[in-house]
């Protein structure tokens, strides 16, 4: 884990340096607020809106390799830019620009998770809108952690997010298990 924050560190240097928002979510995020994990990447999202991604992308491949032979062209389609870092610690940078994404860089906060190393991460809360919305297997059992380890949520203010996002992926499915792991806290 240490070689994560590290990495973050370095990231997050890159990020301020050039005046950018954003803020880590997924594993390092999921250290601070669920059950801890292995996890073997760096996630985080980047506000650049829709028109400039490409300035954010450029500067980030001058820093990291590429996981992808086209990594732009994938980051601009998906906007998803894949990275690695010299020793090959996977770098997930989501290209931020909806409401959601703004709010969630908005609401984040520093954690030191060692010594010398305080990165801003997401809340619980938005962590939680992120992974339910992933509906992956791994993202609900993080959700269970997190409502677990943390005892005060604003429910409220999930389900605001997530409804918008389940409706737009047409997947009521989640809104209907969030609820059950909500009750069965």
């Amino acid at each position: 884990m240490i070689s994560l924050y590290r990495v973050g560190q370095a990231i997050q240097t890159i990020c301020i340096e050039n005046c950018w928002r954003f803020c880590f979510v997924g594993g390092v995020a999921l250290q601070r607020w669920g059950e801890p994990r292995i996890t073997e990447d760096v996630d985080l999202t980047l506000l650049t809106g829709f028109k400039n991604e490409e300035l954010f992308i450029d500067e980030l491949l001058r820093h990291f390799k590429p996981r992808l032979s086209d990594a732009k062209e994938f980051a601009l389609a998906n906007r998803v830019l894949l990275l690695e870092t010299d020793e090959g610690i996977g770098i997930d940078v989501s290209l931020g620009g909806i409401p959601f994404e703004e709010q969630v860089v908005d609401r984040a906060t520093p954690f030191e998770f060692l010594p010398e190393i305080s990165l801003l991460t997401c809340s619980a809360e938005d962590l939680i809108v992120l992974k339910a919305f992933a509906d992956r297997p791994r993202d609900w059992e993080d959700v269970a952690g997190i409502v677990i380890r943390q005892q005060i949520l604003d429910w409220g203010y999930i389900n605001s997010q997530l409804q918008p996002l389940v409706e737009l992926k047409e997947s009521p499915h989640i809104l209907e298990r969030l609820s059950q792991l909500q009750q069965g806290r």
